[in-house]
């Protein structure tokens, strides 16, 4: 199975969902609600925003390997 780029992402301060693409070289530590305008952090333990508030783990991760 191949790695999956998209997932949506769920703004944990006023719920927006949004459809993202994932990078495949980095992680993403934070993201900006395009609707409210709050900065979205990783929770602690976690590698990325996507990995912490998005429907699909980011990349790494779903290719069984340490992310950043």
């Amino acid at each position: 199975m191949g790695i999956i780029a998209q997932s949506q992402i769920t703004c944990p301060h006023c719920g927006e969902v949004q459809e993202e693409t994932m990078p495949t070289d980095a992680c993403q530590f934070f993201y900006t609600c395009p609707n409210c305008k709050e900065l979205i952090k990783a929770k602690p333990g976690d590698c990325c925003v996507f990995c912490s508030y998005g429907t699909i783990p980011c990349p790494p991760i779903q290719e069984g390997n340490r992310c950043c």
